[in-house]
């Protein structure tokens, strides 16, 4: 195999390259092939091998030597042209430094040459210039107006710079040896100066944008510039309020000049400024005047809602105006002007606003009570009648009869709901028309209205003849409708929160006015709070009774001594099934009343005094074995009933009750035992002996033993 260097290249395996040379050489295959294997010849064929690759290697080193030398040979040329390349670079840039040098030095000669010419060229315009406006003096100061450019109309431009360089130059003029002279040229002054403003008007007539710029170009430096801006806002307006929207008319109107101002002056934002001024101060506040005026005296009403939309509007409308150039501080601009228009009416707004709520609250009131024939009863007026419901209603002393409303609440959602609207649009208008400096003191009189009407005026109201409607404890058949009322001031409260929150929150959340308004609700709803309580309080006490009624009427004492102990049905008694009754209805009526966890409060407290009650009245009775067993009967409705109010501590209550009631039945021997039960052995000594007291055979089976 011939050893050349491309048998070398990447990638290259030794392995396969000695198994290659092994497999070409004859007898040197692994396997011996078609020959025997034949080591010797094999290994003089690797020696040759090796040799030729010793001379391959010297023959590539001879060739890296010399390309190494040829490398060194060029770098030294190339570091030599480059030496050379840099020498001549620097010849170039002094010689570039001294060309720049030189155009400097010609420059200044031509700028000062230049200066030269212009110093003396100035005052020869200025010669020329003067001796010009000379002639046409003349021509002023002999009453004869020779030249064409004061009598052709088409050089009227021409003529009005002219006319207004000598108006000044007659200005320096003494007037006794003037006064003809300087008389005329005001003449003309304003004469050509009323020709160019209606040159103005017509091409703004004609919509010739090219000739108003020109004209107003000339007209710039003329006294009447100002004049020929107010005939052109005036013409601009003409026809532009057609319909009945103003404002979007105002808006339409700008967008329109707006393009055209830009195209016709050189400081269209004072022109715009200026047009944007006259809309505010004549249409607009025009507009205001007549739509409040109107109904400022007639319809409060109307005039609260009129002020509310025409501000915002009118702010609206500068809201869409800010994004023309009006120049450095549009906004201040805008606000100025708004407040020239709003401002005779923004003042007595807060006044107005608390007067028409305060009317329409009471008549809103006024008109519920109408629709229930009711006459509204003073409240607090400090007479004997109001000292004895005061002390009836915080306790339970029988101080005469209680009112009957005839189970009316006098509490509507109907009525809290315009209240409440009508105190959201206060808030609202309240907003927008407030000076944000008196915004929270507006916000909160306006809460204050609203806790007079809704709160005192209504809700407490309704309290107050709930409590006095609350019968005494001791009263038959009783309508306990104060849990209606309950029900309804609990819904009227969230309302109330809800309009606080929404509304209220966001105008006074970042000022002094909250910690007020929070602490004013408290005071409200905790006053309102002593009320429910002790409503409720009554209330439960009126169930209460109510219960100790039907067990009074309806229990009978041969209940648990039955006569004929043999022939008796072991059920609930008559009186037990009446007072499940009972109280079923009241704990759902109950539930329907409140919300929250004021429902298991208000259970637990039924439920303790309904424990209460049935374990006293168990303890009027004497039993005999089978009395025993119809009063744990008995019980176990109760404990049935007990499971209604879904309250660990009254359902705990009854299981202690219905054990103890085992005392009756359990037979003497076994007493010590039941006693030291897991629902009895935590109980009072005296308890357990008081209710095994109550047994028939108690004397007999010298049952007292046990407990000593």
């Amino acid at each position: 195999m011939a050893t050349t260097p491309q048998l070398f290249e990447e990638p290259f395996d030794a392995d396969e390259y000695i198994e290659r040379l092994a497999w070409r050489t004859p007898g040197g295959g692994s396997k011996g092939g078609a020959e025997a294997f034949d080591p010797k010849r094999l290994l003089e064929e690797f020696e040759n091998h090796i040799e030729e690759l010793k001379q391959l290697d010297e023959k590539i080193q001879r060739r890296v030597e010399k390309l190494e030398h040829q490398c060194h040979r060029e770098a030294k040329e190339f570091a030599h042209k480059v030496q050379d390349l840099q020498r001549s670079n620097q010849v170039a840039f002094q010689h570039f430094q001294e060309l720049d040098e030189h155009i400097s030095y010609v420059a200044t000669k031509v700028c000062h040459l230049g200066d030269q010419l212009e110093g003396v060229n100035t005052p020869r315009q200025r010669a020329v210039e003067a001796q010009r406006l000379m002639t046409y003096f003349n021509e002023f100061l002999d009453g004869d107006l020779r030249s064409d450019v004061f009598n052709n109309p088409e050089k009227i431009k021409e003529a009005a710079d002219i006319i207004q360089k000598l108006h000044l130059i007659a200005q320096e003029l003494p007037f006794d040896r003037f006064a003809d002279v300087k008389a005329k040229i005001a003449s003309k002054y304003h004469d050509l100066e009323r020709q160019l403003v209606q040159e103005f008007t017509a091409a703004q007539r004609r919509c010739e944008i090219g000739r108003m710029r020109e004209v107003a170009a000339v007209l710039l430096h003329f006294k009447g510039y100002a004049h020929c801006v107010d005939v052109y806002i005036k013409q601009c307006q003409e026809g532009a309020y057609m319909r009945s929207d103003v404002f979007e008319d105002t808006a339409l109107l700008c967008q329109r000049v707006n393009k055209q101002v830009g195209e016709v002056f050189q400081s269209p934002e004072t022109v715009m400024a200026k047009l944007i001024q006259n809309i505010f101060e004549n249409t607009l506040q025009a507009h205001v005047k007549e739509k409040l005026d109107e109904t400022r005296r007639s319809d409060i009403e109307q005039y609260l809602k009129n002020l509310y939309d025409l501000y915002t509007r009118t702010t609206a409308l500068a809201a869409k105006l800010t994004e023309f150039n009006l120049g450095s501080d549009k906004h201040t601009f805008l606000s100025k002007l708004i407040k020239n228009i709003f401002s005779t009416y923004l003042e007595s707004y807060i006044e107005m606003e608390k007067d028409y709520l305060r009317t329409r609250s009471t008549m809103i009131l006024q008109r519920y009570y109408d629709s229930k024939n009711h006459q509204k009863r003073p409240l607090g007026g400090g007479s004997i009648q109001e000292l004895k419901e005061r002390i009836r209603q915080r306790t339970n002393l029988p101080l005469g009869p209680s009112i009957d409303t005839h189970g009316e609440t006098f509490l509507s959602q109907e009525v809290v709901v315009n209240l409440l609207q009508e105190t959201r649009h206060a808030f609202e208008r309240c907003n927008r028309l407030s000076d944000p400096s008196d915004l929270p003191k507006n916000a909160f009189s306006i809460f204050l209205l609203l806790v007079e009407h809704l709160c005192v005026d209504h809700i407490d109201y309704a309290l107050e003849i709930g409590l006095s409607a609350i019968p005494s404890a001791d009263a038959k058949n009783a309508n306990l409708y104060f849990l209606d009322v309950v029900q309804q001031a609990n819904t009227i409260f969230h309302l109330f929160d809800k309009q606080f929150n929404d509304h209220l929150m966001p105008l006074i959340s970042s000022s002094p006015k909250l910690t007020e308004c929070l602490h004013k609700k408290k005071e409200v709803i905790e006053q309102m709070e002593v009320k429910l309580d002790t409503g409720i309080d009554r209330t439960l006490n009126c169930m209460v009774g109510q219960m100790k009624h039907i067990l009074a009427t309806e229990q009978k004492k041969t209940d648990f001594r039955p006569e004929d102990e043999n022939n008796v049905m072991i059920q609930c008694t008559a009186a037990c099934s009446k007072v499940c009754v009972y109280v079923s209805r009241q704990v759902e009526r109950v539930r329907k009343s409140m919300d929250g966890k004021n429902v298991d409060t208000v259970l637990t407290e039924l439920g303790v005094r309904f424990h209460r009650l049935i374990h006293e009245h168990l303890q009027q009775y004497s039993y005999s074995s089978m009395g025993g067993m119809l009063a744990i009967c008995d019980v176990a409705e109760y404990r049935k009933s007990a499971k209604d109010f879904r309250v660990p501590l009254v359902l705990q209550l009854f299981g202690t009750l219905h054990a103890l009631c085992n005392l009756l039945v359990v037979a003497p021997d076994n007493l010590k035992q039941v006693c030291s039960g897991e629902q009895l052995t935590n109980l009072d000594r005296n308890l357990l002996h008081a209710f095994v007291q109550l047994r028939v055979d108690y004397r007999q089976a010298r049952l007292g033993r046990h407990f000593s």
